[in-house]
């Protein structure tokens, strides 16, 4: 492929697609944590769009180096996707239920849990590095920082609609978002296995 307006169309639709995942989850800690800072806002969209980045440009390197073992590694990214969203949905909505209706209580996202989730979320844009092979390192490192930014974008948003909603939800967000969780992770499940 060669440098043109078509490849920014793409890597801003595939953006797009990829971010959606993303956006989900950010609207649910959005609702989980509605008093959450503008730092930490940029800080949860900025992790998000450093994995949308990263796993399509390994999934490049793989192409282009150890395709073989890509391959086989391919089948467990639902299921990693589903594991993971999974168990941080149902831990959101087992302390959402557990709270019970507590207002005052309001889990904070930490640091572990993000990266769980940045991952999780991003995981299947690996296979991305399949559909940008025939771009040299140049256009799929720009490609990549396209996408981190769109989905750095619609995480933003996802994170204020998130925090515009949980705060007129008050308790019932954080089981709100638990749901949201474990129906994202069932949705990529569902999506990889087909």
């Amino acid at each position: 492929m060669n440098w043109s307006a078509l490849f920014f169309v793409n890597s801003i639709m595939l953006g797009v697609g990829l971010a959606m995942d993303a956006f989900s989850v950010s609207m649910a800690n959005g609702l989980n944590e509605p008093q959450m800072g503008k730092g930490k806002m940029l800080g949860i969209a900025g992790v998000f769009a450093f994995f949308q980045a990263l796993m399509p440009m390994i999934g490049w390197v793989c192409v282009h180096t150890v395709v073989q073992y890509f391959t086989a590694f391919e089948a467990f990214i639902p299921w990693i996707a589903l594991i993971l969203l999974v168990f941080i949905g149902g831990k959101m909505l087992l302390d959402g239920i557990h709270s019970k209706g507590d207002t005052e209580h309001e889990v904070k996202l930490g640091f572990g849990a993000l990266i769980v989730q940045g991952i999780s979320t991003s995981i299947d844009a690996l296979s991305v590095g399949f559909t940008i092979a025939d771009y040299n390192w140049l256009m799929a490192l720009v490609a990549a920082l396209i996408i981190a930014v769109v989905t750095f974008v619609i995480c933003m948003a996802g994170l204020a609609i998130g925090k515009r909603f949980g705060t007129k939800l008050a308790g019932k967000a954080q089981i709100l978002g638990g749901v949201i969780l474990i129906a994202i992770g069932l949705e990529i499940f569902i999506t990889g296995i087909m």
